[in-house]
């Protein structure tokens, strides 16, 4: 009798009290007294959170095609009256009424929606199973969609259509990566070129700067050269005289070459002097006896020095020049006498040479 009027109902539970197959009252957890004999504890409902998982179930999509969908439902009994004498197994209500709503759903999208639209069929599943076990006592917190699984021939085209889409965009990536290559290729050698024809013309530019400065230092050099000798005519004040002795001085030269082996000096070569100073004074206009001329000054690039070198490069060039005209009046002139006995070692070596027979020795 203590057994039958003492029960205890684990937490998270609800006892169905029946008292002559009526219901009578709802037990919940802890330490219960119930009349004897009478009233006993009939079902005893579990009110926590079930997760009840369905094998798989096959769909038809709207295109024809048949997959299998796994589900998983989360639901909690709210009502213990309900879920016991409003349904008699309401575990497979639920799920029939999910297999039912599940072919509702995916039987209005294609197989590429049903792919790609899970949480829309969550959603659609969840509205209707809450709506349709809210009388039973039962409310629906989740549905989950644990697999659609196609046909295999339908996953071997889709593999191929995934595959032929890979190589589409490997493709694309690969002709977009050998475009911006040769775009900067092209960008790099354009740069290249760019810059090798500015050195090109740095280059050019800078050669015909150097060929102007060494033209225009070759000409200075050439215009100071001419200027020098052009000053040392007019210091030294030049007659016929020097003239005759220039010519005598280019005589050596006229036997040099390979092709003159033997070299005549006539005994009339002064007659022949006589003449060309004569010819060269009227050709020329210059004068036989040279008269002090005013000094031209034509310049010097070159940094002045003081006057006493001056003065004495003016004296050593005024005493080789009356030198040169010396020695131009001996060779000039043979028979006379001499103003200065000394013979210019230059002329000696200019007027050796094999003479001719009975011609007398030369100077």
């Amino acid at each position: 009798m203590l057994a039958k009027t003492i029960k205890i109902i684990p937490q998270a539970r609800a006892g169905i009290v029946e008292r002559f197959g009526k219901y009578q009252q709802t037990l919940d957890a802890g330490l219960k007294v119930i009349v004897p004999f009478i009233d006993r504890v009939r079902y005893l409902i579990d009110l926590r959170e079930q997760v009840v998982s369905f094998p798989p179930q096959p769909v038809i999509t709207e295109d024809n095609l048949t997959v299998s969908i796994d589900t998983v439902i989360y639901f909690q009994v709210t009502d213990p009256v309900s879920a016991t004498y409003e349904i008699a197994n309401y575990i497979q209500a639920v799920e029939q009424l999910t297999m039912t709503t599940l072919r509702n759903i995916v039987g209005g999208m294609d197989l590429e929606q049903t792919l790609t639209s899970r949480e829309e069929i969550n959603t659609g599943l969840r509205g209707v199973l809450d709506e349709a076990t809210g009388k039973w006592g039962i409310r629906v917190n989740r549905v989950e969609i644990k697999g659609i699984d196609p046909p295999p021939s339908i996953k071997d085209a889709m593999e191929k259509q995934m595959r032929a889409d890979r190589d589409k965009r490997a493709l694309i990536l690969t002709a977009e990566g050998q475009r911006q290559s040769a775009i900067l290729t092209a960008e790099g050698n354009k740069q290249s070129a760019i810059l090798n024809a500015e050195g090109d013309r740095e280059s050019q530019i800078l050669s015909a700067q150097a060929d102007r400065e060494s033209a225009i230092l070759r000409a200075q050099g050439e215009g100071q050269a001419i200027q020098t000798v052009f000053q040392a005519i007019h210091d030294g004040q030049p007659d016929q005289k020097l003239l005759a002795y220039q010519y005598l001085q280019m005589m050596p030269k006229i036997a040099e070459g390979d092709a003159n082996k033997v070299w005549v000096i006539p005994s009339e070569i002064t007659k022949a002097l006589e003449g060309l100073s004569s010819s060269i004074h009227e050709v020329a206009g210059i004068p036989q006896n040279a008269t002090p001329r005013k000094r031209v000054d034509m310049g010097s690039s070159e940094p002045q020095l003081g006057p006493t070198a001056d003065d004495r490069e003016l004296s050593n060039a005024n005493e080789a020049v009356q030198e040169a005209i010396a020695a131009a009046e001996s060779a000039a002139n043979p028979g006379r006498e001499r103003s200065q006995p000394t013979v210019d070692p230059h002329d000696e070596e200019s007027s050796e040479g094999p003479a001719s027979p009975g011609a007398p020795p030369t100077a």
